[in-house]
């Protein structure tokens, strides 16, 4: 072995990496975003949970109880309603994650040591239920107690009862297997079509299509209703084995699971585009095809509890469609919403869509430069 011949390829393929700015990218990029992911942004200590309240009470001891729930931080109001009824569609809207539910005769229950107080939780993701559980420890009698009464340092078993709806058993194959749908989509969908124009260019398929009466705009979408098809047969394989083998429900239409899901595919897919139009080679596709999966699974709210992440981090979760699309799933096969209920998600969908699909177009050159 000539040591001299070996540092001369040792040095050529540190010149190479030098100029392939995306390589030297996920050199540095990876451990950078996976340490700030994993040790800034993924907490599964949840807080601040979003809450409806509907004390039909409203008497001085209801009204500090309430308080006492909000106090342990788990929760946070975001509306006030009358009725049970009325958190309960909160709830299937997933507009809520928990509902305080305190009935019109608080006091002579207390007074009587039975339930006072009723806390419903949405059990479609089953670290939510592990939180809202702490309500059921705050002490009753500490509200507007009655100084005759001995105190009480912990509740009496049973005086707030916790219901968990959707998925009261807890089984994570019915929390994972609906976002699997997405999570399975976003890696094939994305690096399908990331590889598709550069594969053109190595192929030299691009002269042909040169010469072609073709517009960018026929062939990006030429490029990508193959795989809206391909897209809706992972999706139906993915449904009929979470049945079968899970028994996971599919509580909402049948219609509208494949209505978010072809939105998800066309999100997916105009983002491929853009990264077939950025990448150099089909191996450039795949890394940057890496640099969106990543994010889009630690922040999702897939793995990791979407309410326990600071608020920048829900910032950026917000510009990824696999975010928005777990709320679809979720709410439509688990809870039984329908789509129209959760026209915010169908909405940034649509306008993630229209953006990214419109700069493919415009980045996008019939030229072989």
């Amino acid at each position: 072995m000539n040591r001299r011949r070996l540092w001369a390829i040792v040095i050529k393929e540190l010149r190479q990496l030098r100029r392939d700015r995306i390589t030297l990218a996920m050199i540095v990029g990876i451990p950078v975003i996976q340490l700030v992911l994993f040790g800034y942004a993924i907490n599964m200590n949840l807080r601040g949970l979003n809450a409806g309240i509907a004390d039909q009470s409203g008497t001085a001891g209801s009204r500090a109880l309430v308080m006492d729930m909000l106090a342990t931080g788990v929760v946070a109001p975001v509306a006030t309603v009358n009725t049970p009824q009325q958190l309960m569609a909160m709830l299937r809207r997933g507009e809520i994650s928990v509902g305080i539910v305190v009935p019109p005769d608080f006091e002579r229950r207390r007074s009587d040591g039975r339930p006072v107080a009723q806390v419903l939780v949405d059990g479609s993701d089953t670290a939510v239920q592990g939180a809202a559980a702490q309500l059921a420890q705050v002490p009753i009698d500490s509200a507007a107690p009655d100084m005759r009464a001995p105190a009480r340092s912990t509740p009496p078993s049973g005086r707030i009862s916790v219901v968990s709806f959707y998925n009261p058993q807890r089984r994570s194959a019915i929390d994972i297997v609906p976002g699997l749908i997405g999570v399975i989509l976003t890696m094939t969908m994305v690096l399908f079509t990331g590889i598709a124009i550069v594969r053109e260019r190595e192929r030299g398929n691009m002269e042909l299509l040169i010469a072609t009466p073709l517009t960018s705009t026929e062939l990006m979408i030429g490029k990508v209703l193959p795989y809206v098809v391909i897209g809706l047969v992972q999706t139906s394989v993915i449904l009929a084995l979470g049945v079968w083998l899970f028994a996971v429900p599919v509580r909402g239409s049948v219609l509208d699971v494949y209505l978010a899901t072809g939105l998800l595919i066309l999100a997916n897919l105009a983002l491929g585009l853009l990264i077939s139009t950025r990448a150099q080679s089909q191996f450039q596709a795949m890394q940057m095809t890496f640099f969106v999966f990543l994010p889009s699974i630690l922040l999702s709210g897939f793995m990791f509890p979407f309410a326990g992440m600071p608020k920048i981090a829900q910032w950026f979760a917000e510009l990824l469609p696999l975010t928005h699309f777990l709320r679809l799933i979720r709410g439509i096969m688990l809870r039984d919403a329908s789509l129209w209920e959760l026209w915010r998600d169908v909405l940034a969908l649509a306008a993630f869509i229209v953006v990214m699909m419109a700069a493919a177009i415009l980045r996008f050159r019939k030229r072989l430069d």
